[in-house]
């Protein structure tokens, strides 16, 4: 069974909606994870630091396990669960401008719709082409004369 998705996930909201939502909380550490804008499947995780928001990369292995994007030479630390990585960075002196204090939750859930199978055109009856003239050109026997140049 999948776990649920945590309250400080906010799913497909705007940067600028993130950042009006930090800022009326307007309290260093204050974080929200949010789906990316700019690459489909990534998310990212915003923190709040003296009215400015600081992003990072936040990606999704094949194997499940969530890690921060890191800068070139970085060693990237991964973890089994959202839940594990915000436990990480709550710590002090882990990498991010500041470490996460207070989450800001979502006001309602999030509901995981199925995706809706393609719809399907319904059946048109075929109507039979008609028989167009022959292209002579083409046509083997026909009365066609090719003219060659002189």
């Amino acid at each position: 069974m999948a776990s649920a998705l945590p309250v400080y996930y906010h799913g497909a909201i705007s940067k600028k909606e993130c950042e009006d939502l930090l800022g009326k909380k307007n309290k260093d550490g204050a974080y929200l994870i949010r789906d990316s804008e700019t690459i489909h499947g990534a998310m990212c995780l915003c923190v709040y630091k003296q009215s400015v928001v600081y992003t990072y990369r936040l990606l999704q292995s094949h194997t499940g396990q969530y890690t921060l994007m890191t800068a070139g030479g970085l060693e990237e630390t991964f973890f089994k669960s959202l839940e594990d990585l915000i436990r990480h960075y709550k710590r002090k002196n882990q990498g991010l401008a500041i470490h996460l204090r207070h989450s800001v939750k979502r006001k309602t859930a999030l509901l995981i719709q199925p995706r809706k199978p393609p719809e399907v055109e319904p059946q048109r009856e075929e109507i039979p082409l008609r028989e167009e003239e022959p292209d002579y050109e083409n046509v083997p026997d026909s009365d066609y004369v090719e003219v060659l140049p002189t």
